[in-house]
């Protein structure tokens, strides 16, 4: 099993940035690709960036140039920098890690979820 612990999200200004930080326990030397998701009220999950053990990225159209996804392996962590923040990014952000054994996410652990909110 894997545990995902988020941190880091918060109410923020328009235009600032926000860091989300993921720390994966457990059995992670099971863990594949981890990413980010979120989830704004009435709306369905997406994904909004991803990141395998080798570091190969892939954004969301709505966040390319301003959010950045890095893991650190030795931490077990991935972070979520997050810039230019718009009022549109308020969301519920979930960590979520896939098995090694599978390519893409959604993965099956997920994390509790940390909320952002941005303020026009």
């Amino acid at each position: 099993q894997v545990q995902l612990v988020e941190s880091g999200g918060g109410l923020v200004q328009a235009g600032k940035s926000l860091t989300l930080s993921c720390e994966a326990s457990g059995s992670i030397f099971s863990i594949g690709v981890m990413g980010w998701f979120r989830q704004a009220p009435g709306k369905q999950r997406d994904l909004v960036a991803s990141i395998t053990r080798g570091g190969w990225k892939n954004y969301a159209d709505s966040v390319k140039g301003r959010f950045t996804i890095s893991r650190d392996n030795t931490k077990n962590t991935v972070y979520l920098q997050m810039n230019s923040l718009k009022p549109e990014d308020t969301a519920v952000y979930y960590c979520n890690a896939q098995e090694i054994t599978k390519p893409i996410l959604p993965g099956t652990y997920w994390g509790q979820g940390t909320q952002v909110t941005v303020s026009s």
